[in-house]
Formats: C-alpha cells, sequence, structure tokens
C-alpha cells in the first residue's frame, strides 16, 4: 500500500518543520511549502530523510493567490513522482504575527495578516479540496484538511489583535469546511498552539527568558512548549486513528491561563 503523502506550508521552520518531521515520522512522505530560506528546505528534506520519508519542496508565497495556479501543476507534477494523482493531508500552516495595536496599525500590515491568515488559507484550501465538475481534487477522499490557530484566538495579548482575530475567523472555517467536505470522508480540525519558543514575533519568547519565566507559571504544565510539542499533534490528527474527529478546535497549551 503506498505511503500518505502530506502537505504543510511554512513548512521550512518553526511549527511547520515540526509538523513535517512528525508526520515523516509516522510513515507520511511530504511536500512542504517555503516563502524564503532555501536553506531550511534542504535541511528539513534531509530531516525527512533521516527518518527514512521523503519530502519535496516548493516555493510559495501563500500571501500571492495569483501563484496558486502554477503551485498545483507543480504539485500534480511531484505527486506523480510517487505515482500518485493526490494527496491525504493539508496543514495549513504558513504565517507571521505583525503588531497590530489600535490607534498605530496601518492599513498594508491589515491587508498582509488577512492575504495570509485568511485569504491565502481559504483559496489555497479551495484549489486544494475541490475541482471542476468532471475533475477530481488534489485532496484525496478521506483526507483530512489541518488549521493551525492561535491560543490567542481564546486569550488576550496585545499587540496581536489582527493575527489573532484572522486566526478566530479559521476556526470558524473550520467548522464550515468540515460540513461542506464531511461527505468526502474529509475531516477539518484545528489546533491551537499556546506560547512556543519559536522565530514567532522576531523569536521575543524564545529569547526572553522573563518572559519564558512569567508564561511558565501561568501553565498547568509548567513550561512553555517546543515546536516539537506540536508537531505531534498535526501527526496525531492525521492518523487513521483519529478519523471520527472533525470540525473541532484542539488547543495544544499545556494549560495555558486555564
Amino acid at each position: 500500500m503506498p505511503s500518505k503523502i502530506a502537505l504543510v506550508t511554512g513548512g521550512n521552520r518553526g511549527l511547520g518543520r515540526a509538523a513535517v518531521e512528525a508526520l515523516a515520522g509516522a510513515g507520511v512522505d511530504v511536500v512542504f511549502t517555503y516563502r524564503s530560506h532555501a536553506d531550511e528546505a534542504r535541511e528539513v528534506i534531509e530531516a525527512v530523510a533521516a527518518r527514512g520519508r521523503t519530502a519535496e519542496a516548493i516555493q510559495l508565497d501563500t500571501g500571492v493567490p495569483g501563484d496558486f495556479p502554477e503551485f498545483t501543476e507543480t504539485l500534480r507534477a511531484v505527486l506523480k513522482g510517487w505515482g500518485r494523482d493526490s494527496f491525504d493531508v493539508l496543514v495549513n500552516n504558513a504565517g507571521f504575527s505583525g503588531n497590530t495595536v489600535l490607534g498605530a496599525t496601518d492599513e498594508a500590515t491589515i491587508d498582509q495578516l488577512f492575504a495570509v491568515h485568511y485569504k491565502g488559507v481559504y483559496l489555497l484550501t479551495q484549489a486544494l479540496a475541490t475541482a471542476a465538475p468532471g475533475e477530481q481534487p488534489l485532496l484525496a477522499d478521506n483526507g483530512r484538511v489541518i488549521n493551525i490557530s492561535t491560543g490567542l484566538a481564546r486569550f488576550v495579548t496585545v499587540p496581536y489583535a489582527v493575527y489573532a482575530s484572522m486566526k478566530g475567523a479559521v476556526e470558524v472555517l473550520t467548522r464550515y469546511w468540515a460540513t461542506e467536505l464531511g461527505a468526502r470522508g474529509i475531516t477539518v480540525n484545528t489546533i491551537a498552539p499556546g506560547p512556543v519558543a519559536t522565530d514567532f514575533a522576531d523569536a521575543y519568547l524564545r529569547n526572553s527568558e522573563q518572559a519564558q519565566t512569567a508564561m511558565s507559571g501561568m501553565t498547568a504544565l509548567g513550561r512553555i512548549a517546543q515546536a516539537e510539542d506540536i508537531g505531534p499533534a498535526v501527526a496525531a490528527l492525521a492518523s487513521p486513528d483519529t478519523a471520527w474527529i472533525t470540525a473541532q478546535r484542539i488547543e495544544a497549551s499545556g494549560g495555558f491561563r486555564l
């Protein structure tokens, strides 16, 4: 039986890379996108190979939907290399933070956050999970869509209002898509990480021992997360064992701000 194949956006670093490596560890081959830092993409390909699986990287800015038709054709060609015309798991992960304090936020910042965290997620998922009459979608029946949200959609931390709002909108999309795609056996869920020591927000948390100590004190498990804590949650939702879970927001925060 051929291996399952996943597509992870923004898979060259942080939570995306952790998801790629966790999926590979679970026996899944992976296509991942990267906007820049081709050197990091090569490192991820090597890390996946070390786990006995295969990864392919495709450059894509998920905030530029005009590039999606070319991307889907490139993806089709990559899938043919595996003898497939579809893939099984879509992980919508790519993103950035952006400071948006009320009274000091410009229109361009809002537009950029909307383009990546909502518009891009919507249109890329549409391009992959649906097709014109008589054609087959790239996302296979009985597949998975896993949207990466944030704990900030539940608790408030200034200055991430617009970022958190966009993620909250994707959580609503998750429920709608679960309904629209359910007839094909496709599950759609959201994973919402809490504080994670990554490059998010210019690596503020990773570089601040004071912030780490403060946030660890607000977490039931007594520490903040590393990216490697979140990747396995993605792999779990991609597993056949979780096929009856859909339309859910699953917060992977270690019990932050309970």
